[in-house]
């Protein structure tokens, strides 16, 4: 097998696994959450297509001796399977279908905690389109903009989901946050990328916890 060539295909996985995981990071940012969530789904779905490269260094027969069950698992797990469906309407349609869910408990005098209003504050929204909360704040041509703040938890909870997940109702998936969907998606697809790495390179990834470390570094116990 050539080494080298297995060896830049499999660091061009964890690059595109890299890229999707700045979209994740980018959720925390309302500005660019809408971006950052296209981003990790269109990237995330590259790392499958890039990790099939290897069938022609390694040979098609052992790529697909090892690839097979992992396709298989791919197909039968509903959330890998979904994102699937995402990345193509995403491309295709420019479909992204979310909904937001909020739980209020707001007490008489919580909205002090949250400090000195922006100037031209004329109101405050819970769970926007981007599933943030703030201030409404009228400029002076009479536009109106959001000034997003953090809600302690106390206050609301506001989460957002992906509104046409075909799963059943009882599972739990359809009440998970996109936040929790998306955190499983990119550990999966981790996953087999490490098992690529062991595979066909014999060198294991190890992990501090729950932190994955690069490929090249190592605990020494």
């Amino acid at each position: 097998m050539a080494i080298k060539e297995i060896e830049a295909i499999i660091q061009k996985a964890e690059d595109t696994l890299q890229t999707a995981k700045f979209g994740f990071e980018d959720l925390s940012n309302k500005r660019r959450r809408t971006s950052g969530l296209r981003n990790l789904i269109v990237f995330g779905r590259s790392v499958t297509f890039v990790i099939q490269n290897l069938k022609t260094p390694v040979g098609e027969d052992e790529f697909i001796s090892w690839y097979s069950p992992i396709q298989e698992n791919l197909k039968s797990d509903v959330v890998m399977k979904y994102f699937v469906t995402l990345r193509n309407e995403i491309l295709k349609q420019g479909k992204l279908p979310i909904s937001t869910s909020v739980s209020l408990n707001i007490n008489p005098g919580d909205m002090a905690k949250l400090g000195t209003p922006p100037p031209g504050a004329n109101g405050f929204f819970i769970g926007d389109q981007l599933g943030g909360s703030g201030w409404i704040i009228e400029l002076p041509d009479g536009t109106k903009e959001h000034y997003y703040v953090e809600l302690p938890l106390s206050m609301a909870d506001v989460k957002q989901h992906f509104s046409e997940l075909p799963a059943p109702e009882e599972d739990g998936l359809k009440q998970k946050s996109i936040e929790e969907l998306c955190t499983s998606y990119l550990s999966k697809l981790e996953g087999i990328i490490d098992s690529a790495r062991l595979q066909f390179l014999g060198k294991k990834v190890q992990k501090v916890g729950k932190v994955r470390l690069p490929h090249y570094m190592t605990v020494v116990k």
